[in-house]
């Protein structure tokens, strides 16, 4: 019996034993997890230091030809000689294509030979007049119907010089859709005459940006698929502020001497505005927009704070910050998306 009462006797101290270490673990383990909860997190961060901040607005623009227009003929008629080389360029007033005038050419004969019947005609009533042998109302007559024959003549000789489609200005012809011995009509668009030697550049800025935009401002620009850059200035200004993008259109020229600029591409703009002493600029990846604006965390005696900005330019590396941040802040950098408003941090501070 007694070896029983010692067999129980150690199967209940080691019971206790075993429930005893238990405790100690589990207690020394929330210690553990307390003390690495309460570990500080380690972050990347920048000391806010005023600069001059050249304030430049990276915009989205189209890239037009100085002049384009749709090459047609005024007058229906077989067209019968084709003067220009696809994709050549033409020099104002050239001769594009002829239509056949011989129908109105005709006309023009036929007309002429009327108007001088009623130039004679009006001669002599007034030959008659003077000798009182006709009314004066007789010579009115007279005089109007020599009158109505020779603007007969001129709208003829008018539509004839329509038959000779000239270039209205300098520039690039396209693709034709004629040929020779094609019945064309005024619907029917023979080719795109553009003048590429100037290109126009439109962009729209954001209205609170419209007091600082000026007529004679050079921009710079580029396009895809080339490194190089390009230059233009501002020549108009939309007088008004589009209501439904609150956005202001704006137009520049730029030269295209070596014509590698086509019309109808994209261009990146990079409008100069004012340069800003004394700017408070943070890097791109410390901002975090949210709901009613952007914030920052700053590290403050080793917490992590959540404080809202109101910023405006933003470049490739960095957005200028209009209020919000004071010089000397630290701003978090790394990390952000992890971070909550009173955190420990532990920041190295990178150097510039």
């Amino acid at each position: 019996m007694k070896i029983k009462y010692f067999l129980y006797t150690l199967l209940i101290i080691g019971f206790g034993a075993f429930i005893t270490y238990r405790i100690i673990e589990n207690t020394t383990g929330n210690s553990k997890d307390k003390d690495q909860k309460k570990a500080a997190m380690v972050v990347s961060g920048i000391v806010v230091q005023p600069q001059t901040f050249d304030n430049n607005l990276s915009l989205s623009g189209s890239i037009e030809a100085n002049e384009q227009v749709e090459i047609r003929s005024e007058v229906s008629g077989i067209v019968e000689s084709i003067n220009f080389q696809e994709g050549s360029n033409v020099g104002k007033g050239q001769l594009l294509f002829k239509v056949n005038d011989t129908e109105l050419r005709a006309q023009l004969s036929q007309a002429n030979t009327k108007e001088s019947l009623a130039s004679e005609n009006e001669r002599r009533a007034k030959l008659l007049l003077q000798k009182e042998a006709i009314s004066q109302e007789e010579y009115d007559v007279a005089r109007a119907e020599h009158a109505s024959t020779r603007a007969q003549s001129q709208l003829i000789k008018a539509q004839i010089a329509k038959t000779a489609v000239r270039a209205p200005f300098s520039g690039r012809i396209g693709l034709r859709s004629i040929s020779v011995g094609t019945y064309i009509t005024p619907t029917i668009s023979v080719a795109n005459l553009v003048n590429i030697g100037k290109l126009k550049i439109t962009f729209s800025i954001p209205e609170k940006y419209a007091t600082q935009v000026t007529n004679n401002t050079t921009i710079r620009f580029t396009v895809g698929g080339s490194t190089k850059t390009y230059t233009a200035k501002i020549y108009a200004i939309e007088p008004t502020v589009e209501i439904a993008t609150r956005t202001l259109q704006v137009r520049a020229i730029a030269l295209n001497k070596d014509g590698k600029l086509l019309p109808g591409t994209f261009a990146n703009v990079e409008l100069p505005l004012d340069v800003i002493k004394d700017a408070i600029v943070v890097p791109s990846q410390a901002v975090i927009p949210v709901q009613n604006g952007k914030k920052v965390f700053i590290s403050d005696m080793g917490k992590a704070k959540e404080v809202m900005v109101e910023s405006a330019t933003r470049t490739d590396a960095s957005l200028l910050i209009l209020s919000g941040l004071k010089a000397g802040d630290t701003v978090i950098t790394s990390g952000i998306m992890s971070l909550k408003n009173d955190a420990s941090v532990k920041v190295t501070v990178a150097k510039k």
